[in-house]
C-alpha cells in the first residue's frame, strides 16, 4: 500500500526471531532453531489512521504490536515513530515515547494489579512519567470522563474484583488515555468480554479515537470487528503480510486466498444462508521451519510449482491495495 504522506509510524524490513532449543544437545552445541515470528514486514501508519492487523493465532500480529511499542526489539529491520528510530531511543527520549504510545490489553482481569485501587491503577502511568501529583486527580477524572465512567467517586477506592468485565475494560482504557497519548495499540480489546458489552466498548473506542485524533492499531482475528473500527487492514500469515488495503474493499472483495478464507469464516446472521466450506486445509505450519516460497502454499487450493520456489512480493491490485500472491487475482 502506498505510504501515507503524514506517516507517524514506519516499518522497514522488520523481522523478529525467537531462539528456542528442542533438546539439551542443541543447547550444548549452540544450535538454537528460531521461531520466525515476523519476517520482512514493511508498512507505514498515517497520523490519525486506524489500522487493523488480522490473522490466525500464531501469525505474528501480537509480536508486531509489541514491537510497535518497543516492548521487544526487532531481530532485523527498523521501526520509526514520528521520524525517530525506536532502536535509538533511551533516557528521556524513551520516556517521551512511552508517554505517547500506550497499550490496551486483551484481558482486563489480568491487566490491573488486584492490590491497587482503581484510582491508583489509573494514576500509576502519571507517577511513572514524572507528572506532578497535583495534576493527578484532574487527569484521572478527565480519563474517566472519556470512557464514560463519570461517577468517579464510585470507583476511586474500589478494587478490580469489585467491577464487571465491561467496567474493567473502561478502566483499562482510562489508564491508557490518562497520559493523552498519540498512538494506541489495542490487542484483541473485546475478546474476553461478554457479547452483551462488546458493542458498547467498540463504540466507545471509536468515539475516543475520533475525539482525541489518535493513531490506532487494532490487533484481531475478527474481521467483523475491524470493519467497524478501521479504515485499513493488514492481513498476516506466518509472520508475513499477504494483503494490505482499505478494510471495506478487503472484506467485500478479498484477493488473497487466505484473506478469502478469513472472510468466509465470518458468521452470517441469516441462519438459512449457507456457505461453501472454507477453501483451505490443514493447520498453520511450524514457524521454526516455514515453507519455501509462498508460506501459504501448503494450504492453498490454487498453489502451483512457482509457489514452492519463489516468494511472492506485495504487488498493487488497486488503489492503496496490495497482495502477495503469484495468482492473477481478479
Amino acid at each position: 500500500m502506498a505510504a501515507p504522506v503524514n506517516a507517524l509510524v514506519e516499518l522497514r524490513g522488520v523481522a523478529k526471531h525467537f531462539p528456542v532449543a528442542r533438546s539439551l544437545g542443541e543447547v550444548v552445541r549452540g544450535q538454537h532453531p528460531a521461531v520466525r515470528a515476523l519476517d520482512g514486514v514493511s508498512f507505514d501508519i498515517g497520523a490519525g489512521d486506524a489500522l487493523a492487523i488480522v490473522g490466525e493465532s500464531g501469525c505474528g500480529k501480537t509480536t508486531l504490536g509489541r514491537l510497535l511499542l518497543k516492548l521487544v526489539e526487532p531481530t532485523a529491520g527498523t521501526i520509526a515513530f514520528d521520524g525517530a528510530a525506536l532502536a535509538g531511543l533511551s533516557g528521556e527520549a524513551l520516556k517521551a515515547f512511552r508517554r505517547q504510545a500506550q497499550l490496551v490489553f486483551q484481558n482486563p482481569f489480568d491487566a490491573l494489579n488486584p492490590r491497587f485501587t482503581i484510582y491508583r491503577a489509573v494514576a500509576e502511568p502519571l507517577l511513572n512519567a514524572g507528572i506532578d501529583k497535583s495534576e493527578h486527580a484532574d487527569r484521572v477524572a478527565e480519563a474517566f470522563r472519556r470512557v464514560h465512567l463519570p461517577d468517579l467517586e464510585r470507583y476511586l477506592d474500589r478494587y478490580p474484583h469489585q467491577l464487571s468485565g465491561g467496567q474493567l475494560q473502561r478502566v483499562v482504557l482510562a489508564r491508557a488515555l490518562v497520559l493523552t497519548p498519540r498512538f494506541l495499540v489495542a490487542d484483541e480489546p473485546v475478546s474476553m468480554l461478554d457479547v452483551s458489552v462488546r458493542a458498547g466498548i467498540l463504540s466507545l473506542m471509536r468515539e475516543i479515537r475520533e475525539e482525541m485524533g489518535l493513531t490506532a492499531v487494532y490487533i484481531s482475528h475478527d474481521l467483523a470487528l475491524v470493519r467497524y473500527l478501521c479504515e485499513r487492514t493488514v492481513v498476516m500469515y506466518l509472520g508475513t503480510i499477504v494483503e494490505d488495503g482499505p478494510t471495506l474493499e478487503i472484506v467485500r472483495r478479498p484477493r488473497h486466498p487466505y484473506t478469502r478464507a478469513l472472510v468466509a469464516a465470518v458468521p452470517v446472521p441469516d441462519a438459512d444462508q449457507s456457505r461453501a466450506p472454507l477453501p483451505i486445509i490443514g493447520s498453520v505450519p511450524d514457524a521454526r521451519d516455514p515453507p519455501s516460497g509462498c508460506r501459504f502454499r501448503d494450504r492453498c487450493p490454487h498453489a502451483f510449482a512457482r509457489c514452492a520456489t519463489e516468494t511472492p512480493p506485495l504487488r498493487a491490485v488497486g488503489e492503496g491495495h496490495t497482495v502477495a500472491c503469484h495468482l492473477d487475482l481478479a
